[in-house]
């Protein structure tokens, strides 16, 4: 879940006030939060139920974005085969949850209209990454629940921290066309912040030593990377020109405009895990190097 900040224009030193828009932030991302971590402690059938829901929601809010026809049959055609992607990650079937995705992308695009295609197709493609990225590896029974909490701190900690950071410090625009409010200051703040945190609980709760100048790199690369994912849904939005995903949630906007972060950050974990384990959980390659 992402702290996302508003694109406000960025500020100096004279504008370190917190903007009004925090508290009601921040007890959106408490709420939800509380939610994910109690998905992650049940593990099993009830995460990937979660995570599904999560997934379903974001392919129903991006396919809105893109309007056109059929758009019921589209999220429904969708969401029925990210529920077979999901259910497969719990046999740890990495393959067969990678092709219903890849069905799912071309269900999509084949009911919508032909100049939809491609947009719709690409939604079905970012939301099931979401639930199969994480259902693949919270699968190990050793590293499965330090791998998720893993993203929550790198996530949490680059989030919180570049939204402080930017009002306190400002400075030069990162993407000033598509993001006005995000500055240079805030994105390496909160990259640095959110690898320290990872490392942090990876020490506590990885099972073995870890390399922490290896981990340490992968949590501040996985937190660049969740700081690009909410620039890229805000280029999408843009594209469609609309502020927010949805009105999902009063007041702040769709739940992809929270997640944007943790997707792109979850995917990445899972391709550089599955290219880097020794085993058959993608999870250790996050840690054993």
């Amino acid at each position: 879940m992402s702290a996302n900040p508003t694109d406000e224009p960025a500020q100096g030193r004279e504008g370190t006030r917190i903007g009004p828009d925090l508290w009601p932030r921040v007890a959106a991302a408490i709420v939800l939060g509380l939610a994910a971590l109690a998905a992650t402690w049940f593990g099993g059938i009830v995460f990937v139920a979660f995570w599904w829901v999560a997934s379903a929601i974001v392919l129903w809010e991006w396919q809105r974005l893109v309007g056109g026809e059929r758009l019921a049959a589209r999220v429904a055609a969708g969401a029925l085969l990210l529920a077979l992607a999901a259910l497969e990650t719990l046999h740890n079937h990495a393959l067969l949850s990678l092709a219903a995705l890849a069905a799912a992308a071309l269900a999509v695009g084949a009911v919508a209209a032909p100049r939809d295609r491609i947009w719709a197709a690409a939604g079905a493609l970012y939301a099931g990454a979401l639930v199969v990225s994480l259902g693949l590896l919270q699968t190990s029974p050793s590293y499965g629940l330090p791998a998720i909490l893993w993203l929550f701190a790198i996530v949490w900690g680059a989030d919180v921290a570049a939204y402080f950071a930017g009002r306190a410090i400002g400075g030069p625009r990162l993407w000033a066309s598509v993001s006005p409010g995000k500055t240079w200051s805030g994105a390496i703040a909160g990259a640095l912040a959110g690898a320290a945190l990872g490392l942090a609980l990876a020490l506590v709760l990885v099972p073995g030593s870890i390399l922490m100048d290896e981990v340490f790199t992968l949590g501040l690369a996985a937190a660049i990377v969740s700081e690009l994912g909410d620039l890229f849904e805000s280029a999408v939005k843009r594209r469609f020109g609309v502020k927010d995903s949805s009105g999902l949630i009063p007041g702040h906007g769709g739940l992809m405009d929270r997640l944007d972060s943790f997707i792109a950050a979850s995917a990445f974990a899972a391709v550089v895990a599955a290219l880097n384990t020794r085993g058959s959980f993608i999870a250790s390659g996050l840690f054993q190097w």
